[in-house]
């Protein structure tokens, strides 16, 4: 299975560093992965595996920022695994793409270990929400996999001392924090739209077998202002930084 050339756009991301093919009536990749990027902190050399990688967009703006890094994805939908390997490989990036479900990995895989796993799962459990028209959609937003069992899988992907790190919306960090019970250096980013306004998403990242304490930290904000008051760009500096030139987060253990 495939999606026809007429079916897919072609979207630039880190102001056009970046070309992108995306389904026109799918999931389509916005902000978040690229803030989950910015948030993990790989160095050149090192191997990350993402969990759920759509059409790649978040590996693909790790390895923009992070050159010679080993990348690999998983991803269930296998239109979307092909999208997937088509990014990679027009954007220069050598990425592996497994099309495989979470719950039953390729021996091959299970074999590997990475520095780094990166996710974003699906944002509302089942029942949640309102269902979406398309199927590819609706399979990437509604979890079919519980939250806890992508961290699991997550963290038994990761050699010791590696980082696993997760973008999700702000709810479920209830649910997040239940799958971790067991674990320490735990610390989680709010995302807040804008100063005073309450966070919407969470990127949480853990260390495999740290013993630091828990660590919430202070909010990225998104955008200046109290509200929306003019036309034209309002996102912050930071945020600007991030989304239009594939910056870090800067966020250190």
């Amino acid at each position: 299975m495939c999606f026809a050339d007429d079916d897919l756009t072609c979207d630039g991301f880190l102001s056009g560093r970046l070309r992108i093919l995306q389904p026109r009536q799918g999931y389509r990749a916005a902000m978040d992965p690229v803030l989950l990027a910015a948030a993990v902190p790989a160095a050149a050399g090192q191997s990350v595996l993402e969990l759920g990688c759509g059409v790649g967009v978040a590996s693909l703006c790790l390895a923009a920022r992070v050159p010679g890094l080993q990348v690999a994805g998983v991803e269930l939908q296998p239109a979307y695994a092909g999208l997937a390997r088509r990014n990679a490989a027009a954007n220069g990036v050598a990425m592996v793409v497994w099309q495989a479900d979470l719950a039953d990995l390729p021996d091959a895989l299970r074999q590997q270990s990475f520095d780094h796993v990166i996710a974003n799962p699906p944002y509302f459990p089942p029942g949640g929400g309102t269902a979406a028209r398309d199927a590819g959609r609706e399979l990437a937003l509604r979890e079919a996999l519980p939250l806890a069992d992508w961290v699991a899988v997550g963290l038994r992907r990761l050699r010791a001392g590696g980082c696993l790190t997760v973008v999700q919306m702000a709810e479920r960090l209830p649910d997040l924090m239940l799958a971790l019970a067991d674990q320490g250096g735990v610390a989680v980013l709010p995302i807040a739209p804008r100063a005073g306004r309450p966070a919407n998403r969470v990127i949480l990242r853990v260390r495999k077998g740290g013993r630091a304490g828990f660590r919430l930290l202070a909010p990225l904000i998104l955008h200046d202002g109290a509200a929306h008051g003019r036309d034209g760009d309002s996102q912050s500096a930071l945020a600007r930084a991030i989304l239009r030139d594939g910056a870090a987060l800067g966020w250190h253990d």
